[in-house]
């Protein structure tokens, strides 16, 4: 099977693959190469696959779709995080999830400045005027 993880800006991995495991909303299930087509809604959490010969791995994913058809795999989420064993996938959550924190504290710190700067300027042209 093909396994392919879109992500909203890029194709985060395409990859031949064995086996997939994840996690819906009505719980867990596996995929083999002749398992019945289906669509499904997966819940965030952690999809599991394995390439021929090799360990599994791991995504952490945000919640997402997941389309079976035929020899594919297909799976469109918002966002996810690679990692070859759960506790390098737990490291990588945290430092992916730090970033992005910061990341957004510094975006709302932005827009309140803006904001601030916005009253002050309108208060200042009231007051000329």
């Amino acid at each position: 099977m093909k396994l392919t993880v879109w992500l909203p800006t890029e194709i985060f991995l395409e990859e031949e693959v064995i086996r997939v495991k994840a996690e819906a909303e009505d719980g867990w299930f596996g995929l083999l190469p002749k398992h019945i087509d289906f669509v499904t809604a997966l819940v965030p959490g952690i999809l599991t696959y394995q390439a021929q010969g090799n360990a599994e791995e791991f995504l952490a994913i945000d919640q997402g779709i997941l389309v079976k058809c035929g020899p594919e795999v297909l799976v469109s989420t918002r966002s996810a995080v690679r990692g070859a064993s759960l506790d390098e996938l737990e490291k990588s959550v945290e430092t992916v999830f730090r970033r992005r924190e910061e990341s957004e504290n510094q975006a709302q710190a932005s827009e309140a400045k803006l904001e601030a700067d916005l009253v002050r300027h309108l208060m200042e042209s009231r007051k000329n005027a």
